[in-house]
């Protein structure tokens, strides 16, 4: 009886540690977050959060560091973006060729409101990279079926550096 005890203890220690590495991994890096769907007919909640993650039209992305927030905002836009780690290799890559200069200013006049721009190599682009739609496109089950089933939402893991090099 006290053998099944510290069998199990000693199973749940080696666990938990799987469980954290896991968490982690979810929890950082940066993400490419590229709008797949329309918002028509879409719930004001869901289209909320969409626009929140700074996605207005169509092939549109954002690349975001991953945090607990994002993490919960893409489980609950799954059905309409697509999203998966990108190096910074890649993130470089695409803001070169599909990023557009901001020439606004940094701050208000009083310094109270910051206005959203990334600097990359020393010069300023928008947060948002209006790409081309996918050459070949998403996949053969289309863009109403979850990345697994062979469509083209929710994770895509390491394939979303191919996605993106594809839709430069």
């Amino acid at each position: 009886m006290a053998e099944a005890k510290e069998q199990t203890e000693q199973s749940a220690k080696v666990v938990e540690p799987k469980a954290a590495e896991k968490a982690s991994a979810l929890v950082s890096g940066k993400v490419a977050i590229v709008l797949v769907r329309g918002l028509v007919k879409v719930r004001g909640e869901i289209k909320q959060t969409i626009w929140n993650l700074g996605l207005r039209r169509v092939n549109q992305c954002v690349v975001v560091e991953m945090n607990a927030s994002i993490q919960g905002m893409l489980r609950k836009a799954k059905d309409y973006v697509t999203w998966g780690p990108l190096s910074d290799s890649d993130y470089n890559t695409l803001v070169e060729a599909r990023g557009e200069e901001y020439h606004g200013r940094e701050t208000d006049s009083k310094g109270k409101y910051k206005y959203n721009f990334v600097e990359v190599n020393g010069k300023k682009y928008k947060k948002v990279l209006r790409l081309n739609p996918p050459r070949k496109g998403f996949g053969r089950a289309g863009v109403k079926r979850p990345f697994i089933s062979g469509g083209a939402l929710g994770n895509r893991a390491e394939a979303m550096a191919d996605l993106v090099k594809r839709m430069i």
